[in-house]
């Protein structure tokens, strides 16, 4: 299955303040979650942002925060999205078919929202180069679990490419001479 930009979302998981220093490659989370979240800006793909618990663990990192759309945050206290009532709401609200999963951690947000929209016969696709965990390892036994629950792991340019579909558009041009050289 090809992601198609008008049949998505992009849904950004728990990439908050207090947590992110201690997940592994964290500047590599951010760089790469930051730089899909404004190529789905370009293509008008949705944009959705979770926030694990935000009085305790802090809100949505400024560098995502500041491209990712103010409407689009959800607090929750699930490590599901999808079992916390307002952020299921808001997801079903924008009735997409497919959902890329980008954020933290890997092995239970991340993997607990990924299994969920599955459940919910969705297609999931989760960027493998913007997930991360504490522990490597956690990371990698999460993608793996998801696997096999018939998640899609993908990379980021994977997912650019499909949203484009084709070159020699003014966004391609756009996109390819800022976020591909």
């Amino acid at each position: 299955m090809l992601i198609h930009p008008n049949k998505s979302c992009l849904l950004i998981v728990d990439i908050q303040d207090k947590l992110v220093p201690a997940v592994d490659e964290h500047e590599t989370l951010v760089k790469n979650t930051r730089w899909l979240t404004e190529i789905a800006l370009k293509l008008d793909v949705p944009v959705l942002t979770s926030e694990q618990y935000p009085q305790g663990l802090g809100h949505t990192i400024p560098e995502i925060a500041e491209v990712a759309p103010a409407d689009g945050v959800m607090e929750k206290v699930h490590f599901s999205c999808m079992s916390e009532p307002a952020c299921n709401e808001k997801i079903n609200s924008l009735r997409p078919n497919q959902v890329v999963v980008v954020g933290m951690e890997a092995h239970v947000c991340v993997l607990q929202t990924a299994i969920q929209l599955k459940q919910q016969a969705r297609e999931v696709y989760v960027v493998a180069d913007c997930v991360s965990s504490r522990d490597p390892a956690d990371k990698a036994l999460a993608l793996e679990r998801m696997r096999q629950c018939g998640i899609y792991v993908v990379s980021k340019e994977m997912v650019a490419f499909e949203w484009m579909q084709k070159s020699g558009t003014e966004v391609f041009k756009d996109i390819s001479k800022n976020y591909l050289r």
